[in-house]
């Protein structure tokens, strides 16, 4: 971001809308003025806008500047909150307590923000029964209540139906 920003004599615009270190409009002026300017402070003029009508320029202290862009940069990827596929794998003859222990988690993952995929998988001669993981994928639904939407219906894939939900 800060690497990308021309510093001094690499600004390539003859006229420049310059803006002094105390955050002051100096107005328009020609490269070799707001040079002069910049020079005249002590410091260095950044072009911070180059593809404004005339390019905007910054008379700031580069390596402060510089400093100042990473730190930003680094702190907007602390924050920004990465949203995962959680997925939850259920077998087709899996107990009610069993079920409730991972239906607890499921939620915990949705509370988070996360969109979760739910897996039932089918062992063995199960696959002559498909309805009954379309029966449970339907109680797991109920189960989780009316504040999730299902974003993906449930789908059978191979030995295994699955389905996405995420919180309304």
């Amino acid at each position: 971001m800060a690497k990308d920003s021309r510093v001094n004599q690499t600004i390539r615009a003859a006229n420049l809308r310059v803006i002094g270190d105390d955050g002051r409009q100096l107005g328009v002026l020609t490269r070799a003025e707001a040079l002069a300017a910049a020079e005249l402070a002590g410091l260095d003029l950044v072009e911070v806008s180059p593809n404004a009508d005339p390019p905007v320029a910054r008379i700031v202290d580069w390596g402060k500047y510089n400093y100042q862009k990473t730190k930003q940069a680094q702190k907007s990827r602390q924050n920004a909150k990465v949203l995962d596929l959680k997925q939850m794998r259920v077998g087709l003859k899996i107990g009610d307590h069993d079920l409730d222990v991972k239906l607890r988690k499921v939620n915990g993952f949705l509370d988070a923000g996360h969109k979760v995929k739910i897996t039932v998988i089918y062992r063995g001669r199960e696959l002559a029964h498909k309805e009954l993981g379309f029966k449970l994928a339907e109680r797991i639904t109920e189960m989780l209540g009316e504040n999730i939407v299902v974003d993906q219906p449930p789908q059978f894939a191979g030995r295994q139906l699955s389905f996405v939900v995420r919180k309304k």
